[in-house]
């Protein structure tokens, strides 16, 4: 079944309040998805993550954090506890899913297919660490991929070319 995959719009998650979404129901939109944790040094970029969200989702930008404990265990919370923290520490108001598994024979089909179809660095298929952001376009084609170190306002220029403005 997975092989048939071949865009982004071909799988569905679990959010982070318990709802399945097909992936599709975001055609025609910029998408950023990305793995995040709660206690990483990279954590602040959720502040940046939601500060792009806001700017530009009237124009069709949407981002999708799933949240990962496979990265030296910096996401221990339950998908309630995450939430809350993203609420209140960041005001993070774009889509979360339910934590999952980005790397190794658990990882969801997502992120089975993203790290196949999205290398990183010099052919890199694993993710790395948290934060790592991968950039599709409006037809669901996959632009690019971005280290856990990219700063959300790095990928600004990206987004803005993808929304055409």
């Amino acid at each position: 079944m997975g092989e048939n995959r071949n865009k982004v719009y071909d799988f569905s998650a679990k959010t982070i309040t318990g709802e399945n979404v097909d992936l599709s129901a975001y055609k025609g939109k910029v998408l950023m998805i990305v793995n995040t944790a709660s206690l990483c040094g990279f954590t602040p970029q959720y502040a940046g993550l939601q500060e792009l969200y806001k700017k530009y989702r009237s124009d069709g930008l949407e981002i999708l954090g799933f949240p990962s404990d496979q990265f030296a265990h910096q996401e221990p919370g339950t998908d309630a506890e995450i939430l809350r923290f993203t609420q209140e520490k960041y005001g993070v108001e774009f889509q979360m899913f339910s934590k999952i598994e980005v790397n190794g024979e658990g990882a969801h089909p997502l992120y089975q297919w993203l790290t196949t179809t999205a290398r990183g660095f010099m052919g890199t298929k694993a993710i790395k660490w948290n934060f790592t952001k991968f950039l599709f376009d409006r037809g669901g084609n996959f632009i690019k991929r971005y280290s856990p170190k990219t700063d959300p306002s790095a990928i600004e220029k990206d987004i803005i070319a993808l929304l055409g403005k």
